[in-house]
């Protein structure tokens, strides 16, 4: 049985967030927004960003959720076998695959169908690599 604790669920979900407010802010959010078109200046609507903020968080957590359950049925003690690794492999090799296997090619398609620029993919797929890690390892350290 796999049990998944909601307060490292909710922690994981919450790096993500910090992590994207530095990353799309301080560290790369001039050139992410020179990327996107978007003028430096630009406010969004409060409504706007109310309904994107509450995406956001909910797609934090769906994420966390899912990584969580990937981790721990990845562990061979779930499965009634012996062998456990130390608990910092599953974190990163769950975000590894989760990365590799979903952002990556999803990425890769909007470089290829919607014009994104690889400077775009860089930004945003090292974000996701990033707060992957980070939240894979929150799951999988703090159990």
């Amino acid at each position: 049985m796999v049990y998944l604790n909601g307060w490292v669920i909710a922690a994981a979900a919450a790096s993500t967030i910090v992590i994207g407010f530095f990353w799309y802010g301080p560290l790369f959010g001039s050139a992410w927004m020179k990327e996107m078109a978007i003028a430096q200046d630009f406010k969004p609507d409060p409504a706007l960003l109310k309904r994107s903020m509450l995406l956001m968080i909910a797609g934090a957590v769906l994420t966390a959720v899912v990584l969580a359950y990937g981790i721990e049925i990845s562990r061979p003690s779930n499965w009634k076998a012996d062998g456990d690794a130390p608990p910092a492999i599953y974190g990163l090799g769950a975000a590894l695959f989760a990365w590799t296997g979903f952002y990556v090619p999803m990425l890769l398609g909007s470089v290829a169908w919607e014009s994104r620029s690889w400077k775009w993919f860089a930004i945003n797929a090292g974000y996701h690599l990033v707060t992957l890690m980070a939240a894979g390892m929150i799951l999988a350290l703090w159990r």
